[in-house]
C-alpha cells in the first residue's frame, strides 16, 4: 500500500509540474494587459487541475459544510477575513477553487522565488510578508489588508503561522484578529483536516476524504485581539475534533 501511495504521489507531483510550467507562463504574460480578478481566475484554473489531479491520482476527496455561512453574490462586495487551520499545502491550493469569490492570501515573500508557481502568484493581489522583520510586516498587512478588504476582497490567513501535525495545535496569533479590528471586518473560522490524507512536510498523499467546516462569521466590533483570537481558537479546535475525531483519541 505504501509503495503504490509513493507512486500515485510521485505521479500527481509530476502533474503539478507539467501544467504549472504552461498555465504560469500564460498568466505572467496575461499580467501584461491584465491585473486583478481575471488574472486570479486564471492561476485558480492551475489549482482546479491540482485539485482534480489529487482526487483522480491519488483518490484524495473533500466534502465542506457551512458554505452557507459565507456572503453570497447577491449580498455584494461585503468582505470577510478567513482564519483557518494549516495542516497541508492541500487547503492552500483548494481553497481557491471551493470559494466563489477571491481570495486574498497573507504569505512568506520566499514563495515568490519557486519558479513558475511564484512568478504566478507574484502578479496577483496577495499580501506576502518578510517574517524575520515582524512591525514591517504588520504594517504590510494591516495597510494592504484594509485597501484589498475596501475593494470586497476575503483576506484569508492562518493563525497558527505553519502547518500543524496532525491532531496537535500550534500557537495561534492575533495578527488575523487584529487586521480584523481594524478593518471592522467579521472573521470566519475554517476547520480543515486535510493531514489525513495529505501530512505537513509531505508528498505522500493517502487516499480518503479531507473534511473542511466554515464557521459562522464572529463580529469584531468592540472586541480585544487576543480575546477574538481565542474565541476563533476554541471554535477551530473544538471543530477539528468533530470532523477528525480519531486523530485527537
Amino acid at each position: 500500500m505504501i509503495l503504490l501511495a509513493a507512486l500515485r504521489s510521485v505521479l500527481f507531483l509530476l502533474w503539478m509540474l507539467v501544467t504549472v510550467v504552461p498555465v504560469a507562463t500564460a498568466v505572467v504574460l496575461a499580467s501584461i494587459f491584465i491585473k486583478g480578478t481575471p488574472l486570479y481566475w486564471m492561476c485558480v484554473f492551475w489549482l482546479r487541475l491540482v485539485i482534480w489531479g489529487a482526487r483522480v491520482i491519488c483518490g484524495v476527496r473533500h466534502r465542506v459544510q457551512g458554505m452557507d455561512n459565507l456572503p453570497t453574490a447577491q449580498e455584494g462586495l461585503r468582505a470577510v477575513l478567513l482564519a483557518s487551520k494549516h495542516q497541508s499545502t492541500w487547503e492552500t491550493f483548494a481553497y481557491p477553487v471551493l470559494m466563489s469569490h477571491p481570495l486574498c492570501y497573507v504569505f512568506k515573500k520566499e514563495l515568490l522565488l519557486i519558479p513558475f508557481f511564484g512568478w504566478a502568484i507574484g502578479k496577483l493581489d496577495m499580501i506576502h510578508i518578510d517574517r524575520s522583520k515582524r512591525t514591517e510586516a504588520w504594517n504590510k498587512v494591516a495597510e494592504q489588508g484594509r485597501r484589498f478588504m475596501a475593494q470586497g476582497n476575503w483576506v484569508i490567513m492562518f493563525p497558527e503561522g505553519t502547518r500543524s501535525a496532525r491532531g496537535h495545535k500550534g500557537k495561534y496569533q492575533s495578527g488575523a484578529a487584529r487586521l480584523a479590528i481594524v478593518t471592522g471586518t467579521p472573521i470566519v473560522p475554517i476547520a480543515v483536516a486535510s493531514a489525513r490524507c495529505w501530512p505537513r512536510r509531505s508528498f505522500l498523499l493517502r487516499p480518503g476524504v479531507i473534511d473542511v467546516s466554515i464557521g459562522q462569521p464572529i463580529a469584531v466590533q468592540g472586541r480585544k485581539p487576543d480575546e477574538l483570537m481565542r474565541e476563533v481558537e476554541r471554535w477551530i479546535e473544538a471543530e477539528m475534533r468533530r470532523i477528525d475525531a480519531q486523530a485527537y483519541t
